[in-house]
């Protein structure tokens, strides 16, 4: 391989071009073109997926048809002529998410976008305009570059992440509308690009930490008392009594926040009280309902 690598490392594998079953032993090795899955000779040898050719990068799922035997994954869908195949590839949970977002980043990394940001801010529509900009990603985080001025979207911040179709400089584009908790408020900024592949592998990039608690959210059963206790969490500052601004008592406001950090959707310390991933994603729900 000429080009530079920018990742090479033992893991299990297994494509949909070559054998199926248990995966097999080898090296994964990633540059800036190609991936290749590369094992002895007598195992099937080797497999070469430019990236040009990836349109789908799944962590952490692996496909009925590859078998049963993987763990943390992460799963490529890629075109041959025209076929469409994947590969899953099986390590450790580290090197999963280093290479997972290494992957990303090679895809990635100076695509051009056209950005408006913020679109929203909490339920107001600002006046700012599509840009041009370039993307790069940073690990669990999106960086956007515009002329003069640049900005990041942290993912333990998405609460939504939802692909539509919009008018932009009088013509249609895909676009994501990204919905994030930015300086303390609910945040929607909005990404557009030609490419539809590109697009697919963003979305799927800001909803790796997004998908994975919105499952978790789905083992929590919130009341009518929890969520407006949320919200004034997140309304509030420090030294605000929240009892107060509930009208409860005390007590009730106590237990409630015990149900809530135990369900994952606070946080308490010497710092105060803190909304986790979890608890903003309810809370921007809500501010969006409410602003509907």
């Amino acid at each position: 391989m000429s080009e530079s690598v920018i990742a090479d490392f033992v893991a299990g594998f297994n494509a949909s071009t070559v054998d199926r079953g248990e995966p097999k032993k080898g090296r994964v090795v990633l540059s800036q073109k190609r991936l290749v899955l590369a094992t002895k000779a007598s195992d099937g040898g080797k497999v070469t997926i430019p990236l040009s050719n990836i349109f789908d990068v799944a962590v952490g799922h692996v496909p009925e048809d590859l078998g049963k035997f993987f763990k943390s994954t992460v799963t490529i869908a890629y075109k041959q002529g025209n076929q469409r195949h994947v590969a899953a590839v099986e390590a450790d949970d580290e090197k999963i998410t280093k290479f997972s977002t290494v992957l990303f980043k090679a895809l990635l990394n100076g695509t051009p976008m056209t950005v408006k940001h913020p679109a929203r801010v909490g339920g107001r529509v600002t006046g700012e305009e599509f840009r041009p900009a370039r993307l790069s990603l940073k690990p669990k985080a999106v960086a956007l570059k515009t002329d003069g001025s640049s900005f990041e979207i942290d993912l333990s911040t998405v609460t939504d992440v939802e692909q539509t179709q919009r008018e932009i400089r009088g013509a249609t584009r895909q676009t994501l509308s990204i919905r994030h908790m930015g300086n303390g408020q609910a945040t929607t900024t909005l990404l557009a690009t030609d490419s539809n592949r590109e697009m697919s592998l963003l979305g799927r990039y800001l909803r790796l930490e997004y998908s994975d608690i919105v499952e978790d959210l789905d083992d929590v059963e919130l009341t009518e008392d929890k969520t407006e206790l949320l919200v004034a969490v997140y309304s509030t500052g420090d030294g605000v009594s929240l009892a107060n601004v509930l009208d409860a008592e005390p007590s009730q406001v106590t237990m409630l926040l015990n149900d809530l950090e135990a369900d994952g959707l606070i946080t308490t310390g010497e710092g105060g009280t803190d909304l986790t991933p979890k608890g903003r994603i309810v809370v921007s729900d809500r501010l969006e309902d409410v602003n509907a």
